[in-house]
């Protein structure tokens, strides 16, 4: 990856680093609620917690893998942008009233309430793993391995930089720096990618010649069944596992949402952010397709995103797309530091050491930290192992997901459920989940006897959902201590906000016309 960068671009990158601090810390020294540090003393407006989660899945690896995807297979990876609104209305309508009744902080201390302690147990030490592997660890290592290479720095030198200045703002500021610069963020990352679409369309000729320009199946959601990568037996049905955990469980997607004003903010920001969706494949993945078309010879996947950038965008404009892929990396770094602190803090700490606010806001600080040092030693690990490493664990991590998504729908839909259904699922789910993946992703016995990873969540899924079922069934129920049951939940809430119902309508109307014109 060969990059020269002009004086020009350089001024950008120091503005946007300068205006990232002044953002990140002029928050920290105006509010001094303690509160802040972890859920923003909930008081996240709609548009925050929207921009916000926008730009905390918007990580390097999108704008880089989205761009890959579209080079080789077309816009059928938009799939997992224009699905994800459906999950987004159930954490909206579904999850996030059980959520906000209870006042919980965190995912694993719904599970405490709902299933007891070591439902609670197993949730806190997953979601401290999840978080330091995939969103810190990961992001790292592959947010370090472009800018190293994009400035010709040694590898490890840029992802240390890059965790000094996610965990600064975020130890001071807490969730409410995370959001504010997370705004500052989303508007660089769509500036950035809306340039560049517009400059690689204009270079082709428009979108007419755009579409004559990539084979038929460029322009296909839906690929057949025998397709060995994206059939959509696989989308469709593998996809909502991972999806239920990712955008209505996660700790580090979940606690944006947990931070609002109230009930209707939530909502709104959840519509927010799948409005946003809409928008992501045209300026994700249709770059890669524009560098397919114009570049496809001295382009491959992998730098599909840098090559449309270093060849379309003039100087300056090219300072402004570098600043966007850091953005993106920074911002998925602080996200995942703050969930990070708020777990330990909130369910380690707290259960041997009672603490007041201040001793909490201390103690948070000094865990982003810790988790920022933890994590710059995890990718150091996977700069030592390959990118072979990487993907075991993105493809253990959504092995994963089942257990978590039958335990927290039946957590919120059936009353009925028990610990003991919770325990069995979880504990012996996971262990086998676990076998399962190591299996899968080492091909054993072989590569043959294996079906596609999303269609093994799909049968990992029904087989736990069975147990789950089963047990629950032939116990005893205990209805004492559990949470209120959805129905009964929105009937609690005194309202159902007919505005937010209305916005979902207007999306699946946008949504399906979508699907139409790429039939």
């Amino acid at each position: 990856m060969n990059v020269t960068l002009a004086n020009v671009d350089y001024l950008v990158l120091l503005i946007y680093i300068v205006a990232l601090f002044l953002i990140g810390f002029y928050l920290s020294n105006k509010e001094k609620n303690n509160a802040d540090i972890f859920l923003g003393g909930r008081s996240l407006k709609w548009w925050q917690i929207g921009f916000s989660l926008f730009s905390a899945n918007a990580g390097p690896m999108m704008l880089i893998g989205f761009a890959s995807i579209g080079f080789s297979n077309g816009v059928v990876g938009s799939n997992f942008e224009w699905l994800a609104w459906v999950f987004l209305l159930l954490l909206a309508m579904f999850f996030l009233p059980h959520y906000l009744s209870t006042k919980v902080s965190t995912m694993p201390q719904f599970l405490l309430l709902r299933f007891g302690k070591p439902s609670y147990n197993f949730l806190v030490i997953y979601s401290l793993i999840s978080i330091l592997v995939v969103w810190l660890g990961s992001a790292l290592y592959a947010g370090g391995l472009i800018i190293s290479q994009i400035f010709n720095w040694p590898l490890m030198h840029a992802i240390i930089l890059i965790a000094i200045i996610a965990s600064s703002f975020t130890a001071i500021g807490g969730l409410k720096a995370v959001v504010r610069t997370g705004v500052f963020q989303s508007l660089i990352i769509i500036l950035s990618s809306v340039i560049l679409t517009y400059l690689g369309l204009k270079r082709i000729g428009g979108v007419s010649t755009l579409v004559s320009s990539v084979p038929d199946h460029y322009w296909k959601l839906f690929r057949p069944a025998s397709d060995p990568e994206y059939s959509w037996i696989a989308i469709i049905a593998g996809y909502p596992v991972v999806a239920i955990y990712y955008w209505c469980a996660d700790q580090t997607i979940v606690q944006k949402v947990l931070a609002a004003k109230d009930i209707k903010e939530g909502q709104y920001g959840s519509i927010f952010i799948a409005a946003l969706k809409i928008i992501m494949p045209f300026i994700f993945i249709f770059p890669g397709i524009m560098c397919f078309v114009l570049f496809k010879d001295i382009a491959k996947p992998d730098n599909a995103y840098i090559t449309l950038v270093t060849q379309l965008m003039p100087h300056g404009f090219l300072g402004l797309c570098i600043a966007a892929l850091i953005a993106a990396l920074i911002d998925t770094v602080s996200s995942g530091l703050n969930s990070f602190s708020t777990v330990f803090t909130l369910d380690v700490v707290s259960q041997f050491k009672p603490m007041d606010e201040a001793a909490k806001h201390k103690m948070g600080k000094w865990l982003t930290l810790i988790a920022a040092a933890l994590a710059v030693g995890i990718a150091y690990l996977f700069s030592k192992s390959g990118k072979g490493f990487f993907e075991l664990s993105q493809g253990l991590v959504s092995i994963l997901a089942p257990p978590l998504s039958v335990v927290f729908l039946a957590g919120i839909m059936w009353k009925r459920v028990n610990s003991l259904a919770a325990e069995i699922v979880l504990y012996g789910g996971g262990f086998v989940c676990l076998v399962v993946g190591v299996c899968h992703v080492l091909s054993f016995p072989s590569k043959q006897a294996w079906p596609h990873f999303l269609l093994l969540s799909v049968y990992l899924f029904l087989a736990l959902a069975a147990v789950m079922v089963l047990v629950t069934l032939f116990t005893k129920p205990v209805y004492d201590k559990s949470l209120p049951s959805l129905i009964e939940t929105n009937r609690k809430s005194g309202h159902i906000s007919k505005n937010a119902w209305l916005g979902w309508s207007m999306l699946a109307v946008v949504m399906t016309a979508l699907y139409w014109v790429f039939s």
